[in-house]
């Protein structure tokens, strides 16, 4: 935490600013509203990501610029998607090939937008996957690490064309797909198949594995593995689940309605904590993926969302329940950082 309030939050609040900035100068008014609310509204999730770059500081300034512009590409995609004036699944994946030419440095980038009718963004996209190829580029271990994040960044993709497509046709969708993986991930129902995908936190963790010149190819591995998919299925069902209510009145696919009850959604998230623990102990350095295990849960837990809704205060009552001291910690420490936005 000392690495985070000296180094890390300062650097990202900056990144931030900037790429704020740079939103403010988008031509198309819808596309600019979308871009200035995933900032402004989801800055903790480049705040998040960037814990990161606390582990190397020598590589922090690429690290940070490549994760917030990551981060900021899904988020502003996100929003894109979840209000679109659009429909098309084709729309869709093309917006989200911004994301696999971000984590590819030789790709060449396409018009993301010709599918729909707001184009003009001045280059806004453009900039953003431009920033994380010039920020791979300088990872020295980055050729063993892609391909392993390319497969989480395709399958980061397909759930997002599915979730938005017209709201009778996901679920179908979404069951078809994972059809085609389900024997990757045989202890997970649909829904917290999806829920894994939708993680960036892998490519994360890949990135910081990247920094390093002597990353191989068992190693990158063994990282996808341990993440993919309890780390980041716990991370996106918290992220579902203190979001339930605004999705509700949104209109959006939520993947913690998909409980029969909130004692059953209980059982199977305590269940994917528990897996993530496991996982994340077999890899070096086990007590800082620890650590981001116990920050998950403190994170979304102390979200103000969760004291609006009643069956979430239960939920979260229960997680919190003998939390070790690592979980308080981080607990109160989101809190403070979340004034500070």
């Amino acid at each position: 935490m000392n690495r985070m309030y000296r180094y890390i939050l300062p650097e990202t609040q900056r990144t931030l600013k900037y790429w704020r900035q740079t939103a403010e100068q988008i031509p198309d008014i819808e596309l600019k509203k979308q871009a200035l609310a995933s900032i402004s509204g989801k800055a903790f999730h480049c705040i998040g990501g960037a814990v990161y770059a606390a582990v190397n500081l020598p590589a922090r300034h690429t690290l940070i610029q490549l994760i917030v512009a990551y981060q900021t590409i899904s988020d502003y995609l996100d929003n894109l998607c979840d209000r679109s004036t659009s429909l098309d699944p084709e729309d869709f994946r093309l917006l989200h090939q911004s994301m696999l030419d971000a984590v590819n440095p030789a790709a060449e980038p396409v018009h993301y937008y010709a599918l729909r009718e707001e184009q003009e963004d001045g280059g806004y996209l453009l900039h953003l996957v431009e920033t994380c190829q010039s920020c791979i580029r300088k990872l020295p271990g980055y050729e063993a690490a892609m391909p392993y994040i390319l497969d989480l960044a395709r399958l980061y993709t397909d759930l997002q064309v599915y979730k938005h497509i017209k709201p009778e046709l996901r679920e179908a969708a979404l069951m078809d797909w994972w059809n085609l993986h389900k024997e990757r991930t045989p202890e997970l129902r649909w829904n917290e198949f999806a829920a894994a995908t939708g993680s960036t936190l892998g490519v994360f963790m890949l990135f910081l594995a990247a920094s390093t010149p002597n990353l191989t190819d068992s190693r990158a591995a063994a990282i996808h593995r341990s993440y993919f998919p309890h780390v980041c299925g716990l991370h996106i069902l918290l992220d579902y689940l203190i979001d339930q209510h605004e999705d509700r009145i949104g209109g959006d696919l939520n993947f913690c309605n998909y409980y029969e009850d909130t004692e059953t959604m209980l059982d199977r998230i305590v269940f994917i904590v528990n897996r993530a623990r496991t996982d994340v102990s077999s890899i070096p350095e086990s007590s800082f993926h620890r650590m981001i295990i116990e920050g998950l849960l403190a994170l979304y837990l102390s979200d103000p969302k969760v004291s609006e809704q009643q069956e979430v205060r239960l939920v979260s009552k229960v997680l919190m329940k003998k939390s070790p001291l690592m979980r308080l910690f981080f607990f109160v420490n989101s809190r403070w950082i979340r004034r500070q936005l």
